[in-house]
């Protein structure tokens, strides 16, 4: 008997660039096959994080039936409470946001949590006619990412398709090979001008962006996140800014002057992932009461409750500031001397040829564009994955434009011709595969 799905079945179980990329971390190249993981989002393991979760591991164990009581109840919808109070007070005392327990919702990773998100604003609308006459509107919504190249995850999130819309971005190119991307705030603008003009009923549902910048490593001004701000005040949606990388923790920032922002028009979404915690699913949201019951509505029909591991873990290092202090001094200094690492790897390797790196401004990832590649980087993955490799071509990440053209989904020439390296793999490893790539890059130029 053949095995018939639904439209929303055949949308989530077909090909896509996040499930090659989890693929890639879950199932090992054949046995004596050298490898080099260069591709994935897996964090680094490092010894005094995992140092700091232990201890509280057995502090919970010690602690009378602290651990029954953990693994035993499910928690709210909303999430741990005195968690959520944790969190709460935790950014109301550093930063002064007029915030409490009805901002903050923990959802099961950030990652479930953008999936929630991108479908309560996208897909399709409807108002019912209330007097004689009136006839019932419908029409669709769209994510606007104002800033490409995104995450390669958020490209199949929407429920319904062609959810996703983008604006290209701005670049600059400068003599030491690197490069750094800019949002183009006239096209943004411009573009909301076109599907928003109708204010409430327009087109576009949410802006979202990451900051950090996953995969370009980018890390927006607080200038350019103001902005974006207003101007999702301005057409009346919300900013969804996805923190997993960010300040105050994991603060895998090496931008200066950068600051968490958050107001009523925000919803700011962070992870403990890239803190030590990926197996342990535990995202938050600092949003308005009113999305955070919607949230929360979601989980319970979802997944009844979030998990408590993580929240129980985490509790006690955010509230005697262990977390934070951490990130600081500890996971940014570790990740920031890995990218100077890779930086002076690829430097090396790829002298005489052209290429760019992204200033690497935050994240656990470089960017790399190489203009005078003969093949796309999907092709190009392929043969590095032969010689056991393995990166994350750059097509998955541009995603969202209306207008094909020359063939290409995606009218920018940096769209087949990128790859996103992860740095957070033992230096020995990281610096061969690095070699690899750039003998490559050489034969196929």
């Amino acid at each position: 008997m053949s095995m018939k799905i639904s439209k929303f079945g055949e949308k989530l179980t077909t090909k896509s660039g996040i499930l090659q990329l989890m693929d890639d971390l879950g199932k090992p190249l054949p046995k004596g096959n050298p490898s080099y993981q260069l591709g994935g989002g897996n964090p680094a393991r490092i010894h005094d994080v995992e140092k700091a979760y232990r201890i509280e591991m057995e502090r919970i164990l010690s602690d009378g039936e602290s651990f029954e009581d953990v693994i035993s109840h499910y928690d709210s919808p909303q999430g741990r409470m005195s968690f959520i109070n944790a969190i709460a007070t935790f950014f109301k005392k550093k930063y002064g946001w007029n915030i409490n327990s009805d901002n903050v919702c923990i959802t099961n990773g950030s990652q479930s949590a953008c999936f929630y998100l991108f479908n309560l604003f996208s897909g399709t609308y409807e108002t019912k006619g209330e007097g004689l006459g009136e006839k019932t509107k419908t029409w669709k919504k769209t994510i606007l990412f104002p800033l490409m190249p995104e995450y390669i995850g958020y490209a199949d999130q929407g429920i319904e398709k062609n959810c996703m819309v983008s604006v290209p971005p701005k670049c600059e190119y400068y003599e030491d090979h690197t490069m750094k991307y800019f949002v183009d705030f006239e096209a943004v603008e411009q573009y909301l001008d076109r599907h928003n003009s109708e204010g409430v009923d327009g087109q576009v549902g949410a802006m979202c962006i990451t900051r950090p910048t996953n995969p370009s490593g980018n890390v927006l001004t607080d200038y350019e996140v103001n902005r974006l701000a207003e101007i999702a005040h301005t057409f009346k949606i919300p900013l969804l800014i996805d923190n997993a990388y960010g300040i105050p923790f994991p603060n895998i920032v090496f931008a200066e002057n950068v600051t968490p922002i958050w107001n009523e028009d925000i919803i700011l979404s962070m992870s403990l992932s890239k803190i030590g915690l990926p197996a342990i699913r535990t995202g938050i949201i600092i949003a308005r009461p009113q999305l955070i019951e919607a949230l929360s509505n979601i989980n319970a029909i979802a997944s009844l409750a979030s998990g408590s591991m993580g929240q129980a873990l985490a509790e006690r290092l955010i509230t005697n500031n262990k977390l934070v202090d951490m990130a600081k001094n500890t996971v940014k200094p570790y990740y920031e001397k890995k990218s100077e690492e890779i930086q002076s790897w690829i430097h090396e390797f790829f002298e005489g040829t052209n290429y760019y790196i992204h200033k690497s401004e935050g994240a656990i990832f470089v960017w790399l564009y190489l203009p005078d590649l003969k093949m796309s980087t999907i092709e190009f993955y392929a043969k590095l994955k032969n010689q056991g490799v393995i990166t994350v071509p750059g097509e998955y990440s541009f995603f969202g434009h209306e207008v094909q053209t020359e063939g290409k989904p995606y009218p920018y020439s940096h769209y087949d011709k990128c790859l996103r390296l992860n740095y957070s793999r033992p230096s020995e490893e990281v610096k061969q595969g690095v070699s690899i790539i750039a003998k490559m890059y050489k034969q196929f130029s």
